[in-house]
């Protein structure tokens, strides 16, 4: 056992971001410690399954190895598993990239399924998992994700697993499209029973309730940590949308909650009105007149729960004086919880996911 010291020397030699989830010393995240039992695996349609020395088998034009099996067509319909593990590990990176139009971005799917529960732990349209609503694709970089311009789309947050982690990708648009990926992840991790689980869960309302805050995080039982959201915006009048406070009800709050925030754009750590401003842990990547994606992630400043939580924001604008008003919104909220947990939310259907979607760009 090293001395406490020289642990604490050797995580505060490095950013590690990615350790809030584990409790105890996890060793990857230092680049220098070597003997620890982790070993690293990928999965891509190269190496389907991640078996050490099995990738980059299949044939192309110039041979066997020779770039021949980089991406699929996947049709409208069709589901693809994008890997299926066995054992103890940790996925620590997602890459994708395919057809960036928006309705397709909004249209298919992410799901995942940690340590055989029976229900999705993640689901979520695929623009939204990675980074942005509508559907729109802008270059940006973030704690979570990282964007390039062409939807180049990393996703960055570590998704440890006990015993399996199958991840799967749907589409549930009406258009083919190529899809490229890469999932690397390690194996041997040790974490304990109770480690979080990244859950992920996407929800609409087009347009919200008058006096009804809409729910970044409808309410969770048992013990977690809520990360964050991708949120998008569609004001559905001229005038200023985002005055409504963030409020997170911890642990048995009911009428008042505990945490209060003091208005849209405040949350996401911005002021007087909407600015084009990506940061690493709040910001707004997309600023258009009709379309607003902003976020905001608690890892510096973490929102931990014991019995239970759940996150709204109000609905409230600006003219000549505060009022109560209906937009349209959506998130794509991030938490982590043990296993067994709650089943997620219904997701909204494909209609009423792509209902009024940004137009591409021309």
């Amino acid at each position: 056992m090293k001395p406490l010291h020289k642990i604490i020397g050797l995580i505060s030699a490095f950013h590690i971001s990615a350790l809030f989830i584990v409790s105890g010393f996890d060793p990857s995240g230092v680049p220098y410690i070597f003997e620890s039992g982790i070993e690293s695996r990928s999965v891509s349609f190269e190496n389907p399954t991640g078996a050490k020395g099995e990738g980059g088998k299949a044939a192309s034009n110039l041979g066997v190895g020779r770039k021949g099996a980089p991406s699929k067509t996947i049709s409208p319909g069709e589901t693809v598993t994008l890997c299926d593990i066995k054992g103890q590990g940790t996925i620590r990176h997602i890459w994708i990239t395919m057809n960036y139009e928006p309705d397709v971005l909004r249209a298919c799917v992410i799901r995942a399924w940690w340590d055989g529960q029976k229900h999705p732990s993640i689901e979520c349209p695929l623009g939204d998992f990675m980074g942005f609503a509508h559907g729109r694709v802008t270059a940006y970089q973030s704690a979570v994700h990282s964007v390039g311009p062409k939807a180049g789309m990393n996703f960055w947050l570590p998704m440890p697993f006990k015993k399996s982690a199958k991840i799967t990708f749907s589409n549930e648009s009406s258009k083919k499209t190529p899809l490229f990926y890469q999932i690397d992840y390690t194996i041997g991790d040790k974490h304990p029973s109770d480690v979080g689980r990244l859950h992920v869960l996407f929800r609409r309302e087009n347009p919200t309730t008058i006096k009804k805050d809409f729910e970044l995080l409808p309410l969770r039982n048992g013990k977690g940590r809520f990360i964050g959201s991708i949120i998008g915006v569609r004001p559905l009048s001229g005038e200023w949308w985002g005055e409504g406070e963030v409020k997170v009800y911890l642990d048995g709050d009911t009428d008042f909650p505990t945490i209060c925030g003091t208005g849209s754009e405040d949350y996401v750590g911005l002021s007087w009105g909407m600015q084009l401003a990506p940061y690493m842990y709040n910001g707004c990547s997309l600023n258009e007149k009709d379309y607003i994606s902003m976020y905001r992630w608690h890892l510096p400043d973490p929102i931990f729960w014991k019995k239970s939580c759940r996150v709204t924001i109000q609905q409230i604008g600006w003219k000549s004086g505060l009022y109560e008003r209906a937009d349209d919104w959506s998130c794509a909220t991030f938490f982590y919880q043990p296993i067994p947990s709650e089943p997620l939310p219904p997701m909204p259907s494909v209609a009423e996911r792509i209902a009024n979607i940004i137009p591409p760009k021309q």
